[in-house]
């Protein structure tokens, strides 16, 4: 199989929406609530501040809904792997405000989409998670034992008809999926009046701590009595949680079949796959994902694609590729969310959503909104923010490398006048060491070459090169930038030192 790429090389969720065109913030404002962040979480959680009579300002780097929630597969699900497992860890009374906030989650998105009549493609249907390995078979046979004592509508199957190779599964019934971008941009509708704001192409450079807080931009600043940061991965971390955070990265590809998924939507957990069926003019189109790996892990991505490709051909014989696309997801050590009030007082953070970022965020956001307007919520506990204060840290950070990137962006270090530039094929990029200090290039399919300095502004550690999105990866935080040096994803907050070509 070559590696090229088939398909619009675009999330389906943004190319099939409108752009949006909130203007950059206006300086000198002062609200209840900043938001940082437009996707799920953060315009979720604005709604229901404003429901609740709070004034909201969102701010975001770029566009609303054009990164991970733009990416995502979408799936609203009660569902987790697997609650038998979490009642041996948690207890049953942890699990059981588990499963009923991810229930009240899934009502909550079917609740908003009634509430302001959102054309979104919302659909009830059932979600199934199996394997194909038969020794696993019995804790499918644990989940449906438990589940249903926790009033999750679960059942034990084994022939799933669409995968002959199930061994063993559980399907989750009363589900729901739907276009989340279309559902967002209807709530974004909702929030810009009446004193609430969305600004966007706003990148929030620092938090000046305060009553009330100062929100510092590349726009100006604005104040507010209360930060959420809802940046997927928190841009402002005052509890050092990227210390907790395992990210990784999954490939999406949308495409035409010759075969007929069944209403439903689908997890296979080994091997990994996700998929569902999209909705679309010509028919239903069919979204899978898969090939998880830890971000900026040193392989060639092309090969994601391909796999995935193959795969898929496999099963539903593929009639043309459409789109594809990457998504990213972070996790906590003990697989729950992290929600709730930071070590600062009034700042919130909805992070770790593990995968499920629908049901997650939408939980964040009524948490959240509960926290600021004084009202008890037993989960607080659950997804305490500072329960990791005294843990053993599952990403190592080093102060030294940091002060390398620190001296990048003070301008300190030049462009070394011997150092050898290996020679590069077209669309080829290397990382090259000169003693402590790292510089990336690459040669783009056009002949010309980008030259940066190769450590992420954020801790400071080495890039790697993402061949089939042509992103230079932090492996450590997450963190993305494009080869122009400009940052696409968080924690990073600033773009890195570029350095001009010599001709």
């Amino acid at each position: 199989m070559s590696d090229e790429i088939p398909g619009k090389a675009k999330s389906f969720w943004i190319d099939s929406t409108p752009e949006t065109g909130f203007s950059k913030l206006e300086t000198g404002l002062k609200v209840d609530v900043a938001v940082l962040g437009g996707g799920i979480a953060g315009l979720t959680t604005a709604i229901m501040l404003k429901e609740v009579g709070k004034s909201v300002a969102v701010i975001e780097a770029r566009r609303i809904v054009e990164d991970i929630t733009a990416t995502t597969t979408a799936k609203i699900s009660a569902h987790a792997f697997f609650y038998s497992t979490m009642m041996d860890n948690l207890g049953k009374e942890k699990t059981q405000m588990f499963a009923e906030a991810n229930l009240k989650a899934v009502e909550s998105v079917s609740n908003l989409v009634s509430k302001y009549g959102i054309d979104c493609d919302f659909h009830r249907t059932p979600c199934y998670i199996y394997t194909e390995a038969g020794e696993e078979a019995g804790i499918y046979k644990s989940e449906a034992e438990v589940a249903p004592g926790l009033g999750l509508p679960v059942s034990y199957v084994e022939d799933i008809s669409f995968a002959p190779n199930a061994k063993a599964g559980v399907v989750y019934q009363n589900q729901a999926e739907f276009h989340p971008r279309k559902y967002l941009l209807g709530l974004s509708e909702e929030i810009t009046c009446e004193g609430s704001y969305i600004f966007e192409n706003t990148r929030v450079l620092k938090i000046k701590e305060g009553t009330p807080y100062e929100i510092e931009t590349n726009n100006g600043s604005i104040k507010a009595d209360n930060v959420v940061v809802a940046t997927h991965f928190p841009i402002y971390d005052p509890d050092n949680l990227y210390t907790q955070l395992k990210i990784t990265r999954s490939y999406i590809m949308a495409y035409y079949a010759r075969k007929t998924l069944p209403d439903g939507m689908y997890v296979c957990l080994n091997p990994f796959h996700t998929y569902r069926s999209i909705p679309t003019d010509r028919g239903n189109m069919i979204m899978i994902a898969g090939e998880h790996q830890i971000v900026g892990t040193p392989i060639d991505t092309r090969k994601c694609y391909n796999r995935l490709e193959e795969y898929a051909e496999d099963n539903w014989e593929i009639e043309s590729i459409e789109y594809h696309w990457s998504n990213q997801d972070n996790a906590a050590p003990d697989g729950l969310p992290i929600i709730g009030e930071t070590s600062k007082s009034g700042v919130y953070v909805a992070t770790a959503f593990g995968g499920w970022g629908m049901t997650h965020a939408t939980t964040a956001a009524y948490l959240i909104t509960d926290l600021i307007t004084g009202k008890e919520n037993p989960l607080v506990e659950l997804f305490d923010p500072l329960r990791f204060k005294n843990s053993k840290p599952i990403v190592s950070s080093d102060d030294g490398k940091l002060e390398i990137a620190r001296k990048f962006q003070g301008n300190e270090i030049a462009w070394p006048s011997n150092m050898e530039v290996p020679d590069l094929s077209r669309d080829e990029a290397r990382v090259i060491s000169k003693g402590k200090e790292k510089f990336s290039v690459y040669l783009d399919e056009k002949g010309h070459m980008h030259r940066l300095q190769a450590v992420c502004n954020h801790r400071g550690c080495t890039l790697v090169w993402n061949t089939a999105e042509k992103t230079w990866d932090c492996p450590c935080h997450g963190s993305r930038y494009n080869y122009y040096g400009q940052v696409i994803h968080g924690p990073a907050l600033v773009d890195l030192k570029k350095y001009p070509e010599n001709r």
